[in-house]
């Protein structure tokens, strides 16, 4: 994943500051210096970086420090601050409204990714209960409404479009009265792509925003274009009043700085980052939790939407007793490889948990993974239900494993393979032996009360400690909101 080698670099570079003995002024220099190289290296605007790193030394005064201050907190919060206001803009979005027509533009560069990005923002508001439209608008391109229509099919979306006309404003107009009719909530125009030494297609694109009147204007940005992206998003912004940005291409490429820096200095926030080439590899883009992540201080929020999306409501507290207990079965590993790969990219599930960071996926190894899930799934579907619900490996012996080999039609290696892994994940379990679940009586009153010590006695020890302890919790509930938006971690708070 784009900017998972950035996250990596920067967190390392606070782990060794956390490492040191005391902390001076050259133990700050060499982790800013660290910080610094690292983005630069992923292609962020060398002013930017500048700033920043004058703006955490403002902020960092160590001789101004008086004993007993958390310096290490101090220096962490100052990073996390600094590269949360590269990346926002500091004023929202459009958000569509359920029930009221809303016409959305997509404008970005030839290959950007905009036809695709614009069947998977449909998508992710279909989930949502909207109903959604397609119009295909771009008709410089040859294949753009084969292409839209394929995408829109797959994702059940209704579209719009002609292999006949050859005027772009006038499909435009005609697809987006014919979906307000339907009672569509959300249609969405693809227009061609196009650079900003094309005036032409730049007199176009102005054509079909003044005729459709979109209500937003989304930019889509290819996250490999660097900081070249501030001049294209900027010439973009002058012709049609981009609202917000897109970033696409994020599963790849090393150097996404670039654009999100670029983004950032255009002031239009960018809403979702595309990691991918499938309908789910689209995820909302939220500037603290994505921060977050990058520093390897996971997103707890994020990784909460997540289970509370793919684990029933009814479950939920199953699953929590059963993280309390530190007891693994085979059968519990079975229905968490059934909620991961409902829950999109592993690597993005990887890097919503403090002290993990996206780069535990190694580069292209996330649909290998994936597929060794379903392979581990097959074999488990040849084992008995005493197999499934034992948590002692020793019950598991060769006879055995040759049975399930036959029955799941693996080699007999895949299979005691799969055993090394459930042993593997049995050992990360057993460390959240101890989690507290609080009663279901209890639930609302300590949401509205919660606060860092509250939930560090709620926290197995080892997690605690990953977050960086008290001071670490603090902050980490501080940019997450309030005590309430953390008791989602156990299916609570006030609904």
């Amino acid at each position: 994943m784009v900017l998972a080698q950035l996250g990596g670099s920067i967190s390392r570079a606070l782990q060794q500051m956390s490492n040191a003995t005391v902390i001076d002024e050259k133990v700050l220099n060499e982790c800013l210096n660290e910080i610094t190289r690292a983005l630069l290296q992923s292609d962020v605007q060398f002013k930017l970086v500048r700033d920043m790193q004058t703006n955490i030394k403002k902020i960092v005064n160590l001789d101004d420090l008086a004993a007993g201050h958390n310096k290490r907190k101090i220096i962490q919060q100052a990073i996390f601050n600094e590269l949360c206001k590269m990346l926002d803009p500091g004023k929202p979005s459009f958000t569509p409204k359920k029930g009221k027509p809303s016409v959305v533009m997509f404008v970005g560069l030839q290959g950007s990714g905009k036809t695709t990005t614009c069947t998977k923002y449909a998508y992710y508001y279909q989930k949502k209960g909207w109903k959604p439209a397609l119009v295909c608008a771009d008709t410089f391109r040859a294949g753009a409404f084969d292409q839209l229509k394929q995408n829109a099919t797959k994702a059940k979306i209704p579209f719009y479009g002609s292999y006949m006309e050859s005027d772009p404003v006038k499909i435009a107009v005609e697809g987006v009265e014919t979906f307000k009719k339907e009672s569509c909530d959300l249609i969405i125009v693809d227009t061609s792509g196009r650079h900003k030494q094309e005036a032409a297609l730049f007199e176009e694109m102005r054509q079909v925003s003044e005729a459709t009147k979109p209500d937003l204007v989304i930019f889509v940005m290819d996250s490999s274009i660097g900081q070249a992206a501030f001049d294209q998003a900027q010439a973009f912004r002058q012709s049609v009043s981009v609202g917000a940005v897109i970033v696409t291409k994020m599963d790849g490429h090393a150097k996404g700085g670039g654009a999100l820096s670029a983004v950032a200095a255009t002031k239009s926030p960018v809403i979702f980052i595309g990691t991918g080439e499938h309908m789910d590899e689209f995820e909302v883009f939220d500037v603290k939790p994505f921060v977050s992540r990058l520093l390897g201080m996971g997103d707890w929020s994020g990784f909460m939407d997540k289970i509370h999306e793919v684990v029933p409501m009814d479950q939920q507290p199953e699953l929590l007793q059963k993280l309390s207990e530190g007891n693994f079965t085979l059968r519990i590993m079975y229905e968490q490889f059934q909620n991961i790969l409902k829950m999109g990219p592993i690597s993005q599930v990887f890097s919503m948990l403090p002290g993990f960071s996206a780069e535990l996926m190694p580069k292209g190894r996330e649909k290998e993974s994936q597929a060794k899930i379903k392979r581990y799934m097959t074999m488990m579907d040849s084992m008995t239900n005493e197999e499934l619900d034992s948590s002692n490996p020793k019950l598991i012996n060769e006879s055995r494993i040759m049975r399930i080999a036959r029955g799941s039609g693996r080699q007999i290696k895949e299979v005691m393979e799969m055993f090394e892994e459930y042993k593997r994940l049995a050992k990360i379990w057993s460390k959240m032996k101890g989690l507290k679940i609080p009663k279901k009586g209890e639930m609302s009153a300590l949401s509205r009360n919660m606060n860092a010590q509250h939930m560090s006695k709620v926290l197995p020890p080892q997690m605690l400690k990953q977050i960086g302890g008290m001071g670490g919790l603090q902050s980490l509930m501080k940019q997450m909101g309030s005590g309430k938006d953390m008791m989602g971690m156990f299916g609570g708070g006030d609904k």
